[in-house]
């Protein structure tokens, strides 16, 4: 399954779970109703039809609230998934030597997907082998761990986890998980409030000696409201199981095309059969975000109600000469032994071999690999994290550092120093003498290190406070239109810095789509392939032919394209352009990353610089293309 169906299959089981909801809601209120008219009847009143429409209509609304509550409050992003689970954030400058590992496993696979890196947690208190991601965008998602993961699992085993869990961030389930966190505490919300009657009926009777003539009531209600709890609980398991079992059988097999290492995810899940704790969750409720774990964290959980495919299930499809007998003893004492190299940062490992420009092909189906990381990507990104000079790296993982080297990154070499004196003059002279150590070592290093070290820093920069990084926005802005003259490199660089941190600072409000017409995605795909074809040819037939190439991705859709494509502004034909196509739907994406390749392939040669354009234009649409290694 490619990135786009996964996409549209999230967004249909997004649909399903709605239906669902308004289903359930209606038995739960038809429900309470019956239940007010009960105590009606049996102190005598007679049930007014408007007391109960009345009744009716508070529940729904006491439901919906409750789910627009808890939205809201989710509506924080991954991190505060994690945080309320307990989890504790690794630091960039950890000196355990497993969350080290950890972070560089993280780094890895970020880098190999072409996301930001999330925020990443350690559930410090929990020794059961679990992991989640959760967020709303790759901006603003989380992954964490249980301690037990880092301690009883080996670099390989921890980086097949850890491709589960990118695997849901690329495919959507992310998304789907934390919306249905939402959904499910709405119609679970009335169980919690009976069970809290009857505990206050109880304490009562005991404190009083005695119950009072509406004691019998008091507990009808509670009962009553008890036992629609568990309605909304059997819903809610329902929906969870048959919403996430299909998907943890895609992010095992993802994990596998992630990093070709079967053994590593199949002998994680083989390590929790085998170990005493299993993947239990014991010191937070596990309920509410059992769906989103990576494998199942409640004991005796019924099968029909599990949120996940039984362990011996997954590991059959993975590796099918396994036989239930064979589950590994897993003793609590076992620390895996951290390889030294996963302890330091910015090694001077050798660097992969990259070029810094060169011509060679292209091939027209390389988008096809959008959220689909390979095992050479990761290897890849193994080899090039280690291979960041050490300056570069440290500044990466501190907030100032990743501050002024986001500014470095964006500065154009012809126009340098024009834009070092703009630096200097809003930010001071030591830091601006800090933004050119920065950009010295960038031009010791091929420009695929660009959007990796954006990637890595992203963690550090998002936790500035919003007024600093609106000013980051408008200075890197005033850098690229210095000159008069915008490289779409430098700009789709500052859509990527500037959507990343929209999607962090308003994950729920990003997460949703608006619609746009049909000619005003034409137009804005017209616009895109006009400029795409202008930076990369030198004569004018040659961009006219790139363009035509391009354009008959469409078809019929775009014929008169060419005619059409507008003049003006490059940065407003560019901004309204992207802004349209971000929000057009997962076909429409598809076609447009085509054309986009077919455009730029029309020659039959790519260039390093070309090579992290196309990577630019797919980020800015939220189809993140791992780095493309036949340039490499």
């Amino acid at each position: 399954m490619n990135f786009f169906d996964a996409q549209d299959q999230a967004k249909n089981a997004t649909r399903w779970l709605v239906v669902v909801y308004f289903a359930a809601t209606a038995l739960i209120v038809a429900g309470v109703t019956a239940v007010v008219g009960a105590l009606l009847y049996q102190n005598g009143v007679q049930a007014n039809p408007s007391v109960l429409g009345i009744t009716a209509i508070l529940t729904a609304m006491f439901i919906l609230g409750a789910t627009l509550y808890k939205t809201a409050i989710l509506s924080g992003g991954g991190g505060r998934v994690a945080q309320d689970m307990g989890g504790t954030l690794v630091p960039s400058n950890t000196q355990d030597p497993l969350h080290r590992r950890l972070r560089n496993v993280v780094e890895e696979m970020s880098i190999a997907s072409g996301v930001p890196v999330p925020d990443i947690y350690v559930l410090e208190e929990e020794s059961g082998i679990n992991a989640f991601a959760a967020g709303f965008k790759p901006g603003d998602a989380a992954v964490a761990v249980t301690r037990g993961t880092l301690e009883l699992l080996d670099r390989d085993e921890l980086q097949g986890v850890i491709a589960h869990e990118f695997s849901h961030i690329l495919n959507g389930d992310m998304r789907l998980n934390i919306r249905m966190m939402g959904v499910l505490f709405g119609i679970m919300v009335v169980g919690l409030i009976g069970r809290t009657i009857l505990r206050g009926s109880h304490h009562s009777g005991i404190s009083f000696g005695r119950r009072s003539k509406n004691a019998g009531g008091i507990v009808l209600v509670g009962l009553g409201l008890t036992i629609l709890g568990w309605i909304g609980v059997f819903f809610a398991r329902m929906i969870k199981a048959a919403v996430s079992r299909q998907r943890e059988y895609l992010a095992d097999a993802s994990a596998v095309q992630f990093t070709r290492q079967t053994d590593g995810i199949a002998n994680a899940l083989k390590k929790i059969g085998g170990y005493s704790q299993h993947s239990y969750i014991r010191a937070a409720d596990p309920e509410e975000v059992s769906h989103m774990l990576f494998a199942g964290g409640i004991p005796r959980m019924a099968s029909l109600f599990a949120t996940h495919p039984p362990l011996t299930d997954r590991i059959r499809a993975l590796d099918p000469s396994f036989r239930e007998t064979e589950y590994p003893s897993v003793k609590t004492n076992h620390v895996e032994t951290v390889a030294q190299s996963d302890q330091v940062a910015g090694l001077a490992a050798p660097a992969p071999d990259i070029p810094r420009n060169t011509n060679l092909p292209l091939d027209p189906k390389v988008a096809e690999s959008i959220g689909q990381p390979t095992p050479e990507h990761v290897g890849f990104a193994q080899k090039l994290r280690r291979s960041i000079p050490a300056p570069l790296y440290k500044a990466a993982h501190s907030p100032s550092g990743a501050y002024l080297l986001t500014l470095a990154l964006v500065i154009d070499e012809p126009h340098a120093e024009r834009q070092l004196d703009i630096i200097e003059g809003q930010l001071g002279e030591t830091r601006a003498l800090q933004v050119r150590e920065y950009f010295g070592e960038l031009q010791k290093i091929s420009p695929v290190y660009r959007l990796p070290l954006l990637e890595i820093s992203f963690p550090q920069l998002k936790k500035r406070p919003t007024p600093k990084l609106e000013f980051l926005l408008d200075l890197a802005r005033r850098l690229i239109e210095d000159d008069g003259r915008i490289d779409l490199r430098e700009f789709c660089l500052y859509q990527i810095i500037a959507r990343h941190l929209a999607q962090a600072t308003a994950p729920a409000a990003n997460a949703r789509h608006n619609r746009v017409s049909k000619s005003a995605a034409r137009d804005a795909a017209i616009d895109i392939l006009s400029i795409v074809a202008d930076q990369g040819h030198d004569d004018e037939e040659s961009r006219k032919r790139a363009f035509r190439a391009g354009v008959a991705v469409f078809g019929e859709w775009a014929k008169g394209g060419e005619t059409d494509a507008r003049s003006g502004p490059t940065v407003q034909r560019l901004e309204e352009a992207l802004d349209i196509l971000s929000k057009i739907n997962s076909a429409g994406r598809q076609s447009m990353i085509h054309a986009v390749t077919r455009t730029i392939a029309h020659d039959g040669r790519l260039t390093v610089p070309e090579a992290e354009l196309l990577r630019a234009i797919c980020a800015t649409l939220d189809c993140p293309l791992p780095p493309i290694i036949s340039v490499l």
